[in-house]
C-alpha cells in the first residue's frame, strides 16, 4: 500500500509543517495549518486532495482546512480529526483504534490516541508493507529529538503516550509537525552529555538544516536512542536530573516530570511550572504514586 506514495513536508510559519501523502494524482494532507504553502504545491503538481487528517485542535494544525477545502471544490471531502475535541471542520470523528481506509490514493492508517499535549490528540500510523516501514504522523506528541508541552494533559498521560509510540517497529518513520530538531538537541545534550548518539545526529542536523532541508522523518529506533524523553529510564539522564534540581528521582515519571519542567524553563517558557513540577517529582509523594501504580 505504501509502495507508490511520497510523502513530502509543506513547511509554513515559523517551523510548521504540514505533510503531503501523494501517489501523483491523489493527495491526503496532515495538519494543514495554513493553506497557501499546501494550496501551491497541489496545484504544482496536479493533485487531488481526498481527505485531511488532524491530530488536534490548535490553530497552526487546523487554521487552513476551510480554505483548502474551498480549493479542493468538493463539500464532500473528508475532514478526519479528534472525537474529544471540537474542531469545526470536522467531518469523521476517530479515536483510538480507528482505521482510516482511503482508495485514492492508497492509504489506510490506524488511529492512535495520545494525549498529553492535547486532552484528545491522536496520531495516525500506517503500517509498513511489503518488507517497507510503516510511517507515523505524530503531531505534537513525538518530535525528533522531543516531545510536545504539556497543554492540556498530564504527564503521566504524555509518558504512556510515548511508550505507546516507542513499541511501534523500529523502522517506523516518524514525520512529526514541528521543525523542533536543532533546539531539541541542544537540550538533549545537556540531559545527557554521554550520548555519543545524540551528538553525531547534532552534527548532521545542523548541516541538513544549513542546506535548508528538513530533518525528518527519523524513525523510531532513531529517537530512542536520541530522544531523552523515550530514554526517562537511563540511570545518566537520572543522575542529571538529581545534580541539578537536587530531588530524588525514584522512577520514569519523576525523571519525565523533571525533563519537560526542564525544558519548559530550557525554552524561556512555563517558568512558574518547574517549582511545582520538582516538588511533584520528589520521592514518597502521594501524588505520583497514584499515576503510577503500587
Amino acid at each position: 500500500m505504501s509502495n507508490d506514495l511520497e510523502y513530502l513536508p509543506i513547511p509554513f510559519s515559523k517551523d510548521n509543517y504540514a505533510w503531503v501523502i501523494a501517489d501523483g494524482i491523489s493527495a491526503v494532507v496532515v495538519d494543514p495549518g495554513v493553506a497557501e504553502p499546501v494550496v501551491a504545491y497541489i496545484h504544482s503538481r496536479k493533485l487531488i486532495v481526498t481527505a485531511i487528517l488532524l491530530t488536534h485542535h490548535h490553530g497552526d494544525h487546523v487554521g487552513g482546512v476551510e480554505e483548502l477545502l474551498r480549493f479542493c471544490g468538493k463539500k464532500e471531502t473528508p475532514v478526519f480529526g479528534p472525537a474529544r475535541e471540537r474542531i469545526a471542520s470536522v467531518t469523521c470523528k476517530v479515536g483510538d483504534g480507528f482505521e482510516v481506509t482511503l482508495q485514492e490514493p492508497a492509504f489506510s492508517a490506524k488511529v492512535i490516541a495520545t494525549p498529553g499535549h492535547t486532552n484528545g490528540h491522536v496520531t495516525y500510523y500506517q503500517q509498513g508493507v511489503a518488507g517497507l516501514p510503516g510511517h507515523l504522523f505524530s503531531g505534537d506528541t513525538l518530535f525528533a529529538s522531543g516531545c510536545g508541552r504539556l497543554l492540556e494533559g498530564t504527564a503521566a498521560e504524555m509518558l504512556g503516550s510515548l511508550d505507546t509510540l516507542a513499541s511501534l517497529p523500529p523502522a517506523t518513520l516518524v514525520h512529526c509537525a514541528h521543525e523542533y530538531t536543532l533546539s531539541n538537541l541542544e537540550f538533549a545534550r545537556v540531559c545527557e552529555p554521554g550520548n555519543k548518539h545524540v551528538q553525531g545526529w547534532q552534527d548532521v542536523a545542523v548541516k541538513l538544516r544549513e542546506r535548508g532541508r528538513p530533518t525528518l522523518p527519523t524513525t523510531i529506533a532513531h529517537e530512542l536512542s536520541v530522544n531523552p524523553f523515550l530514554r526517562v529510564h537511563e540511570p545518566a539522564i537520572h543522575d542529571v536530573l538529581v545534580e541539578r534540581f537536587n530531588v530524588p528521582v525514584p522512577h520514569r515519571l519523576a525523571a519525565f516530570i523533571l525533563l519537560r519542567a526542564w525544558k519548559d524553563l530550557f525554552q524561556g517558557e512555563f517558568r512558574e511550572l518547574t517549582e511545582k513540577w520538582v516538588e511533584l517529582a520528589g520521592a514518597g509523594k502521594p501524588t505520583i504514586s497514584a499515576q503510577i501504580g503500587p
